[in-house]
């Protein structure tokens, strides 16, 4: 069983980050932009990281493209590919780099959406979440790409049964 923690949009938060990560001892974890945190800081040691609309560190990638055992994940902000009007030209861009799985932020709004052979992942915020009170990040985990299950957690590491995803891509 793969695993992957996504989440996004902490917006300088460190303590929730670390609790996060040593909750769950993923190995491959991503991190979807608006940190506000250095690309060096402790906290984002150990995730793919993007350059979200309020981070400032140079060094911070657009854009990621990552091999995670047998699938492909495109990892963005979202606000480049204006993701608060829909998802066509994030669709477009991980067409473009053979993604399957697309994991973006900027909206803070928790959710995934399966579109023909793309899963979008959006972990929602861990600081200030919309459309819903809970504040919220992302583990997806699969056998093989056949079968894949998202599930979301509060900060406090509780699972939202309502979010629970499961995909076939």
């Amino acid at each position: 069983m793969t695993k992957v923690l996504i989440m996004s949009d902490s917006h300088g938060l460190t303590e929730e980050v670390s609790m996060i990560k040593a909750r769950h001892d993923i190995k491959f974890m991503i991190h979807c932009g608006d940190s506000e945190l250095d690309l060096d800081a402790d906290e984002m040691d150990g995730f793919y990281k993007v350059a979200g609309n309020c981070d400032f560190d140079a060094r911070y990638p657009d854009e990621q493209t990552i091999q995670l055992n047998d699938l492909t994940f495109y990892v963005t902000h979202g606000h480049l590919h204006h993701v608060k009007m829909g998802l066509l030209g994030l669709s477009y861009r991980a067409a473009e780099e053979k993604a399957n799985v697309i994991c973006f932020g900027h909206t803070h709004i928790a959710g995934v959406e399966q579109i023909d052979k793309q899963l979008f992942i959006n972990p929602g915020s861990i600081r200030s979440p919309r459309n819903r009170q809970e504040k919220t990040y992302a583990i997806m985990e699969w056998d093989s790409p056949a079968s894949v299950t998202v599930n979301f957690y509060t900060v406090n590491g509780d699972m939202l049964e309502d979010l629970a995803f499961h995909a076939t891509i």
